[in-house]
């Protein structure tokens, strides 16, 4: 059977060609020819409206092009066709038909095109060489919830949604301030994302914002879809199992990292934004820990810091000191661990590779299934997974509570890519520790503090306040000291305002 038959194929590309040639043109004084023009560019568009209509204060034939989905309906209907049609004047505006909040003109094709793809409608009349277009914006959005991945127990239950306009609205309540700017920029041949980024002019380090807006206007992209994506183009080392920006869903977190003097980079459609530049100490940081007693907040980032260490190495040291290094074991620790793993036909690396990727399999699950039926999946699975397997002779009761151990400080992790870069790190750190013991972990260990000094964001060191040294920013690390004497904000943001306004409290000032 032939699939492709010898017939004549029409020219596909005559289409695009004819495409083009309106782009790069006017729009005519004839209503008709430009209705041509329209139906050629929006072929196969069976949501664009196209409503005719006669402007009763001029007796003008005009038609309203809009597509349906983009647009609010209502604020058409009352301040545009109404005024339009039966001649409703705007008591402030009697000279402008239409009571809409925003009004702009164009004559060319290409800004037209793009107008109706954002959501605005446009206006052409018989005789008039422009259109007018109108915000008239309204695609579906959903209502503001708490974020999901990044939950506070004192902090605002509000999370950023889709549209970009309602995520600076809520930026802007925390900081309402002349001095908050926004650059714009377009991003993507097919998509035009529109990518806002949000920093005080007054704080902010011009170089880095030159840097951040170099990277994202020479982006050459059939489209983003996501933060993610840009922040795989615009971060400085994409091999790194770091991330170099953080992601985050919450304005409250957004808005402190502003006024610390980072920048906010929004991704319209998105509903995380990304913060630069930032050090390894920001991922160890949350916005309860502010929002809570000092004691308190210390003891927890103390316990992320040992969560760190503890989810990379635990399963190496474990490997380690039953392969290589049993004499750093208790005697009677060590004979009760052998006695359990007498039974295991398999090495310590290969029973620790089992356990920790039937984990992951057990989290990804958990993650793509409904919410109730993920937790049940995830706590049952691994119950059940894990009783057999012991009592299979498949893996010892100790690499459990080393498998479970590793998790559990995973979690602890307040951001979701760090906590994820700390899973990956475990193999290759149980792969040394077969290998060469101990050795073979202060080796990864001393690789792994090398990496994180060469790794920079956006030109800033990734380790900074320890390498290079800023005393000053250790008073907010991996401990910090009361509200009142943080009065400085930290030197890695290069702040050209370094003093915070207001910080001064009766209780001290910084010496």
């Amino acid at each position: 059977m032939r699939i492709f038959q010898n017939k004549p194929r029409k020219n596909f590309y005559e289409p695009q060609k004819q495409v083009k040639e309106i782009q790069n043109k006017r729009i005519s004084t004839t209503l008709s020819e430009n209705l041509v023009d329209l139906y050629t560019l929006f072929n196969h568009t069976p949501d664009l409206i196209v409503r005719h209509l006669d402007i009763q204060k001029s007796g003008e034939k005009a038609v309203l092009i809009y597509l349906a989905g983009l647009t609010n309906t209502d604020s058409i209907h009352d301040h545009v066709l109404r005024p339009l049609i039966y001649g409703d004047e705007d008591k402030k505006n009697p000279n402008l038909p239409v009571s809409i909040g925003h009004v702009g003109s164009s004559n060319y094709w290409t800004e037209l095109e793009n107008s109706i793809l954002q959501g605005k409608s446009v206006l052409l009349v018989e005789g008039r060489n422009d259109a007018m277009i109108f915000d008239t914006q309204g695609w579906p959005q959903r209502a503001i919830e708490d974020p999901q991945l990044e939950a506070s127990l004192k902090g605002a239950h509000q999370g950023f949604g889709e549209t970009d306009s309602r995520n600076i609205a809520l930026i802007r309540r925390y900081i309402p301030s002349r001095e908050l700017k926004i650059k714009e920029a377009t991003v993507g041949r097919r998509s035009k994302c529109k990518v806002s980024i949000l920093y005080l002019e007054d704080v902010a380090h011009p170089e880095v914002l030159q840097e951040l807006e170099d990277r994202i206007r020479q982006l050459d992209v059939d489209a983003i879809l996501n933060a993610g994506e840009l922040e795989e183009f615009i971060e400085d080392n994409p091999y790194s199992p770091f991330p170099q920006l953080i992601s985050t869903e919450r304005p409250d977190a957004a808005a402190s990292h502003i006024l610390q003097g980072r920048f906010v980079v929004m991704v319209d459609g998105s509903p995380a934004a990304l913060v630069a530049p930032v050090t390894l100490v920001s991922f160890f940081q949350n916005v309860d820990d502010y929002g809570s007693r000092l004691l308190t907040a210390n003891f927890i980032r103390l316990l992320r810091l040992l969560a760190f260490f503890v989810a990379i190495l635990l399963p190496s040291l474990y490997i380690s000191l039953i392969s290589f290094n049993y004499e750093l074991i208790p005697v009677k620790l060590l004979l009760n661990i052998g006695k359990y793993r007498a039974e295991v036909p398999f090495s310590p690396l290969i029973e620790a590779f089992i356990m920790e990727i039937a984990l992951e399999m057990l989290r990804e699950a958990g993650v793509r299934l409904p919410a109730p039926i993920g937790q049940t999946v995830g706590i049952v699975g691994a119950i059940v997974i894990g009783q057999a397997a012991v009592q299979a002779g498949i893996v010892s009761n100790m690499m459990i509570i080393v498998v479970a151990s590793t998790a559990i400080t995973s979690f602890i992790i307040p951001n979701h890519d760090m906590s994820s870069a700390i899973r990956l790190l475990r193999f290759p750190m149980m792969l040394l520790a077969s290998l060469f013991g101990i050795v073979g972990i202060v080796v990864g260990l001393i690789t792994l503090i090398g990496h994180l000094i060469s790794l920079e964001s956006l030109g800033t060191p990734y380790s900074s306040p320890f390498a290079p040294v800023y005393f000053s920013d250790w008073k907010d690390s991996f401990l910090r000291v009361p509200l009142w004497k943080m009065n400085h904000r930290p030197l890695s943001t290069r702040a050209i305002q370094a003093k915070k306004q207001g910080s001064n409290h009766p209780q001290g000032d910084e010496k």
